[in-house]
């Protein structure tokens, strides 16, 4: 049974869920969701079981997640399933999210199976990632996970979508006003110095959204918040403001930076 699987990431976390699946389930298309950006509705997987495995941010989808998602037509897949990675909270409230677009998409299809899989946190703005021993048993329980998550969707299994009020509470609080000012919000990175003119930001960002202007990076306004060219500096030379000078990077240790250039 061919499965056809959709992510998106910034520092691998999704990618890293997709690939495991695919290696579980067999027979799997892994896609990014970027790739898909110039494609018009709809767009009709050809496969009988399809994926759709995404980040959580602010309690719901990143932007791109959103819109493509309502370019699917899923109506001719036997079976179709969300995997929501996430740092903290939210998985529920953006599952929900995802299968609503999806029915009001052009297939009319939405989710048979909805899980979460706890992933390490890169929002970088806001905190800093786990690392050492406690990044290590996060990555542990979420392999264990994808093997609750290959079994379930290799069985067929209708997974009812978790439900949380305080996701849904928070969702209506937060997301709306993420979303607005997520394309802008690169407004807040800065290069430094310790720049080397790489090209690594340029080349891993999935949504196209830095050039190199004399070397330096510059951000072009359509961001995901993915954190990315944040995560992937290999200098340290980009920041978000003086609170992230000090905190650690990340990037799933799984996933190589030649990954993550193919994801256009």
């Amino acid at each position: 049974m061919k499965t056809i699987l959709y992510y998106f990431t910034g520092t691998g976390n999704s990618l890293a869920v997709a690939e495991g699946l695919a290696r579980r389930l067999g027979d799997c298309e892994v896609i990014s969701v970027a790739s898909l950006a110039g494609i018009p509705a709809p767009i009709t997987p050809h496969a009988d079981r399809v994926g759709i495995i995404t980040p959580v941010y602010f309690f719901g989808l990143p932007s791109l997640v959103a819109v493509i998602s309502g370019r699917l037509d899923l109506s001719h897949a036997k079976y179709v399933f969300a995997v929501a990675t996430m740092g903290g909270s939210g998985g529920s409230a953006a599952l929900r999210q995802l299968d609503e677009i999806l029915r009001r998409g052009p297939g009319g299809r939405g989710l048979d199976a909805g899980f979460t899989v706890k992933m390490p946190g890169n929002y970088v703005l806001m905190y800093e990632p786990p690392a050492g021993k406690k990044q290590e048993k996060i990555l542990r329980e979420s392999e264990r996970r994808m093997d609750d998550i290959a079994d379930a969707v290799n069985r067929g299994r209708t997974v009812r979508l978790p439900w949380s009020f305080f996701a849904f509470l928070v969702h209506g609080l937060m997301y709306p006003r993420f979303i607005a000012g997520v394309a802008d919000a690169d407004r807040k990175f800065t290069v430094d110095d310790r720049c080397t003119s790489c090209g690594i930001c340029e080349e891993v960002c999935p949504v196209e959204n830095i050039r190199l202007d004399a070397g330096r990076p510059v951000w072009l306004h359509h961001c995901e918040q993915c954190m990315g060219c944040i995560h992937h500096c290999p200098t340290g030379a980009i920041q978000a403001g003086p609170e992230t000078e000090n905190r650690a990077r990340y990037r799933h240790p799984s996933v190589k930076i030649e990954a993550l250039k193919r994801l256009r």
